[in-house]
């Protein structure tokens, strides 16, 4: 029973009765709403129009009550003291072995990151049914991507600033709760309910990735940094969406598009019991006064405290290629959302406009695919033995020369071998830049802002989806050569700040890049 005590308050700090409350609140919420889809599944799993029982509205206010108590009870009692670890530096030396500890937090941040994807890209798999239950043209279904877009936009910095304020495991917490509580989504009858859950959805979706970069960067011996952030990242974005379409193969022929939205209770609840083994950054613990717990982390991690370093005498200068290197990092997060949400997104129908059949245009598209699986464990490699700031550029040019091949003209990207190398070339870039964007934004900033900067960089890599939806509301569908012509200028650009204010990361200390940043 102590044990457990322990347990409970080294995931949430003093408030922690509250917060499991709060839990457990969201959870029987939730459980209500589902007699009503029980009945539902009787009748087709429709429940369009239907009034909502008394079941249903108890639970929403559980869920109300549980939300503001469980974020209430997961943040500390009084902020946390910065004053306390000025100049502080905690990190493991480089021969550090990876432990069980390691592979525990490893483990549980990957699931973190599956499930966080998973969510939004449900979203492809339940639109048709949903347009079909409520009869809505398809203007009227853009709405929901359009929201969720824009909650992971919000999210990703919110959730940054937060773990900087409150600490990374909290803000993780915070996610997992709004995971569990949206859930209801399926469960909701009218499009309005549907889209502000999913708006909510895509605020927790959102702030999960860039904090678990931050917290991975800072528990990890730096020999493992950076092919660690790079691969599991990478893996959590394909098992993300490999998990939500094979959901969809198994749950909604029997059970309705409903029940994908369903998963985020279970898989919430899975990871809040791992939580155990999330640890918080020590330089957190250090600010709460958590001197015990913070003895056992470092512990746990071969994690040592390092004595405060000087500020170098040029730090002026070294402040301004900052502020550059934030400014490039931003740009290529937004050329890479414009290519992803944008042109890959409406390729098929650039494709099927060209003349392609829809089912020769899907295998142009699958036949790209396969050349770019093996993206991310490349990019691992590279980023890990040879350079991170290179790899980096690398992934902005492969995409620079895809954009280039698109603005061949049409009569030449006619030829189907062509088009897939064109295609491939977009793909392979636009995943590997993906995939090592995030992890070298988390490297290059100090503690006290690594959080919120990197939040920034995941929301411009958001942004595009945003902006690329409300033009579709207009009818501005980007097609293959246009959105070429438009972001070949602005990806050539980050290419060349990124060589100009971007540091080697590969095998530095954290003491030694936060020196410099």
């Amino acid at each position: 029973m102590v044990q457990n005590v322990i347990g409970r308050q080294s995931v949430v700090g003093e408030r922690w009765p509250l917060f499991w409350t709060g839990c457990v609140a969201i959870s029987a919420g939730v459980l209500l709403h589902l007699p009503m889809l029980a009945m539902a599944h009787t009748m087709g799993n429709n429940l369009s129009g239907m009034p909502m029982d008394g079941w249903m509205y108890l639970g929403m206010a559980l869920i109300g009550l549980g939300v503001p108590a469980a974020i209430f009870g997961a943040l500390p009692q009084k902020r946390p003291d910065r004053e306390a670890s000025n100049g502080v530096t905690f990190e493991a030396p480089d021969d550090t072995p990876l432990t069980r500890s390691h592979t525990a937090v490893l483990l549980v941040l990957t699931l973190g990151l599956i499930i966080d994807t998973m969510k939004p890209a449900t979203l492809g798999f339940v639109l048709p049914g949903m347009r079909g239950e409520y009869g809505m043209a398809k203007s009227t279904a853009a709405l929901l991507p359009f929201v969720a877009l824009t909650g992971t936009t919000i999210g990703s910095f919110l959730w940054g600033w937060l773990a900087d304020i409150y600490g990374r495991r909290v803000s993780i917490l915070l996610s997992t709760i709004l995971f569990v509580s949206t859930s209801i989504c399926g469960a909701m009858p009218s499009y309005g309910w549907n889209l502000v859950m999913c708006f909510l959805m895509g605020c927790s979706a959102g702030g999960m990735l860039p904090v678990v970069y931050t917290l991975l960067t800072e528990v990890m011996p730096p020999r493992h940094r950076s092919w660690v952030l790079v691969l599991v990242g990478g893996t959590g974005l394909v098992g993300g969406y490999l998990a939500a379409s094979g959901a969809a193969h198994v749950f909604e022929p029997l059970f309705g598009w409903r029940s994908l939205w369903l998963q985020g209770f279970p898989t919430g609840l899975l990871l809040l019991a791992m939580a155990r083994w999330i640890p918080e950054s020590p330089r957190f613990l250090l600010q709460r006064g958590m001197h015990t717990e913070l003895a056992a982390m470092t512990q746990r991690f071969g994690i040592v405290r390092r004595a405060p370093t000087n500020l170098p005498t040029d730090a002026l200068p070294v402040a301004t290629n900052q502020h550059e290197l934030t400014v490039a990092l931003v740009i290529t997060a937004l050329s890479w959302s414009f290519v992803n949400f944008g042109l890959l997104l409406w390729l098929p129908t650039d494709l099927q406009d060209r003349g392609f059949s829809a089912e020769i245009a899907s295998g142009i598209i699958a036949s790209s695919a396969i050349v770019a699986l093996p993206t991310i464990m490349i990019a691992a490699v590279l980023y890990s033995r040879w350079s991170g700031k290179r790899t980096l550029i690398g992934t902005v040019l492969l995409t620079l020369a895809g954009l280039v091949g698109a603005m061949l003209p049409a009569q030449t990207l006619s030829w189907p071998p062509l088009l897939i190398a064109v295609i491939a070339l977009l793909v392979v870039g636009t995943n590997g830049l993906i995939a090592v964007l995030l992890p070298y934004a988390a490297e290059n900033y100090a503690t006290e802002v690594r959080g919120r900067a990197t939040g920034l960089i995941a929301a411009s890599s958001k942004f595009g989806g945003v902006a690329v939806q409300l033009g579709a509301f207009a009818g501005l569908i980007p097609t293959l050569g246009g959105a070429a012509i438009a972001l070949i200028v602005p990806m050539g650009v980050s290419a060349i700040l990124i060589s100009r204010a971007g540091q080697e990361t590969r095998g530095r200390s954290l003491q030694d890049l936060e020196a410099t940043a």
